[in-house]
């Protein structure tokens, strides 16, 4: 079964020294860039910090977490409609480095929707990743978390996951786009997973660390 989804590049900064204040900035800015020059459709998910000003950049930006409550007194909490807001375009939800429950993530996903927000939701295998289409998000980005920053790509190391979670996803939630990531490093890895039949690939280290972010996405913007 075909897919609805234009192919996506999803880019987690995630809390490094590299992609921290202006230099966090640059590499939206590259992606931005990259993004309108290929055609790509290319996300980019700075810290909460940098939010507003990545959305000023210009580009797709994404936060790279959010609460599941409405507006109201949420202290220490940001919600969707506050991403809603300050021009943001979604949200990753339940990242293997900051799980959520269940009914949380359910409730996110909702209140995202409401707010006319994408939710980009994070599973760690394919039976996790078909019960959580079934909360119909926007994505469901499955990350084996043995592999998250390991180099070593899910796509290659561990393909039978990507392609189980392809398989459960569009028979019983066809609506809902599928993103792979854990070791996504190069083009090569972007171009078997996409192979595999995913709609985009969700990576981290390997672009915040690159010696060229450019060049690297540019590589892998070319295997779309």
């Amino acid at each position: 079964m075909s897919s609805k989804f234009k192919p996506l590049i999803a880019l987690n900064l995630k809390a490094y020294s590299e992609s921290s204040g202006e230099k966090g900035l640059k590499l939206c800015e590259t992606a931005a860039m990259v993004s309108m020059v290929s055609g790509v459709r290319i996300v980019v998910c700075p810290d909460a910090t940098l939010l507003r000003e990545a959305v000023r950049i210009g580009g797709e930006v994404f936060a790279q977490e959010v609460s599941p409550f409405e507006a109201g007194a949420r202290t220490g909490w940001t919600t969707p409609a506050q991403l809603a807001e300050a021009g943001v375009k979604g949200s990753l939800v339940n990242h293997s480095e900051h799980r959520i429950s269940p009914n949380d993530i359910e409730t996110t996903i909702a209140q995202l929707g409401a707010n006319k927000l994408e939710s980009m939701v994070c599973a760690q295998d394919a039976a996790e990743s078909a019960a959580l289409a079934r909360m119909k998000p926007t994505f469901v980005a499955v990350e084996p978390p043995e592999l998250i920053g390991s180099g070593i790509s899910v796509s290659t190391a561990k393909p039978e996951i990507v392609t189980d979670t392809v398989k459960l996803i569009r028979k019983s939630a066809p609506d809902v786009g599928i993103i792979c990531g854990a070791g996504v490093s190069t083009a090569a890895d972007v171009k078997k997973a996409f192979a595999l039949g995913v709609d985009g690939v969700l990576l981290a280290s390997a672009y915040v660390k690159a010696r060229d972010p450019k060049k690297l996405l540019e590589d892998m913007a070319a295997q779309v």
